[in-house]
């Protein structure tokens, strides 16, 4: 009616949604549990309007923030945690932490390969000379994935026995690989095979897309310290920006003297009327997380039936929100990035192009006709021109238009010749 879909892209659509009903009600299942475990914590914790008030100047004693620390920390299964609007990305916040842990000489090991493309000048594996942790004298080693794109778990044991490492770095989500993200049950054996041979080990999983997916969080089953980003998952549409650290006190203490100054921590901070969104982001975020789940599943049902490579598929165990489709030619990419934009609430009569996106390798495509900008828990999608030319789709507020944005990505690449 509102839209002008080919025959093709209708029926296979239809056919594609039949395919979803078994993994929408594992979905529904686990919107349910973590939506009952956020209610939970705003009860117990005694949320209140007045902790809606924000502070401005320094932030002494700011009540929401204290109290919206205490509530994230619960619903993740965390002893504390540090939720700030001033975390720019999850990449600062990330950066904040491995910055307030790590000393130098510490060893950082990346156990699941190469880090997302961001986290690059962080470390100092690209750009000499910018303040990055090997800058300051921390060592930093990579172990590589299996063939199969698992966690050498041997491998672990392996470097651990060998040398002594301070901090265990684990990306649940893949990052613009291909490899499998982790599940819990995958991160639960890895923060075991760790504490097992070294105890002192710390254990820091990148959470970035993972929030509420599953019914545990890495915090749950062994993790010491867990960063994510508010504009994804954990901030349910809601958060206009900012950032999360969550675990063990000593280490959220550690991470705040990073955000702030040693001393203060977390204990100065306005909150720029910023806390009342964050709290209703978190209250929403099993629920939203539940809607971009349903249309990752229906974008892999659709594109597998229209002949594409993706990961997972449709009917796969999820443990982030992303979904990936290998279209082939960085023409088909494109074409599937501007009908997704042309598709978004926000800025549909834009067309997005790639371009040298600071702190990317390589070209970067991304479609986000967002509220939020770059918020990627509402239906984005961005890909890196390079082989083989796979496009990371993630997010979808609603269910029913990230269905549609779906249809009418399909419907570009149709229209250009790329679906026959």
């Amino acid at each position: 009616m509102f839209f002008n879909f080919d025959s093709k892209i209708e029926f296979t659509a239809k056919e594609a949604l039949k395919l979803c009903t078994i993994p929408f009600e594992k979905i529904d299942e686990n919107a349910q549990f973590n939506s009952s475990k956020v209610l939970a914590a705003f009860i117990e914790n005694k949320v209140s309007e007045t902790h809606f008030a924000g502070s401005t100047g320094y932030g002494y004693g700011d009540r929401g923030r204290e109290m919206l620390d205490a509530v994230f920390a619960q619903a993740i299964g965390a002893q504390d945690a540090l939720v700030r609007h001033n975390f720019v990305s999850g990449t600062h916040a990330l950066s904040t932490a491995l910055f307030g842990v790590l000393r130098q000489n510490d060893v950082m090991l990346a156990c699941t390969g190469k880090p997302y493309d961001t986290l690059d000048e962080v470390i100092g594996l690209r750009g000499a000379g910018n303040g990055s942790l090997i800058d300051f004298g921390i060592k930093y080693e990579q172990l590589e994935l299996l063939p199969d794109g698992s966690v050498d778990i041997e491998g672990i044991k392996s470097k651990l026995k060998k040398s002594k490492v301070r901090m265990a770095y684990l990306q649940r989500s893949r990052g613009y690989s291909l490899r499998p993200s982790l599940d819990i049950e995958k991160i639960k054996e890895i923060c075991s095979t760790v504490k097992a041979v070294s105890p002192d080990t710390i254990i820091v999983v990148d959470n970035c897309y993972g929030e509420f997916v599953e019914q545990q969080e890495p915090t749950e089953v062994g993790a010491d310290l867990i960063i994510g980003s508010l504009i994804k998952n954990a901030g349910g549409g809601m958060a206009d920006t900012g950032g999360y650290i969550a675990g063990k006190s000593e280490l959220v203490e550690l991470a705040s003297f990073r955000l702030t100054t040693p001393g203060m921590g977390r204990e100065v901070g306005a909150t720029l009327n910023q806390c009342k969104n964050m709290f209703k982001g978190l209250f929403f975020a099993p629920h939203i997380t539940a809607q971009a789940l349903k249309t990752a599943v229906f974008a892999s049902s659709l594109f597998e039936l229209l002949g594409y490579k993706v990961t997972p598929r449709y009917n796969a165990h999820r443990t982030d929100i992303i979904e990936t489709l290998e279209l082939g030619s960085s023409e088909a990419l494109i074409a599937f990035c501007k009908g997704l934009q042309h598709g978004s609430p926000i800025d549909s009569f834009v067309s997005p192009e790639p371009w040298d996106m600071p702190g990317y390798e390589n070209k970067v495509i991304m479609a986000a006709g967002t509220f939020t900008a770059g918020a990627s828990i509402e239906l984005s999608a961005d890909a890196p021109l390079r082989e083989p030319y796979a496009v990371w789709l993630q997010g979808g507020l609603t269910f029913e238009t990230g269905k549609t944005g779906i249809m009418l990505a399909a419907q570009a690449m149709h229209d250009e010749g790329f679906i026959k």
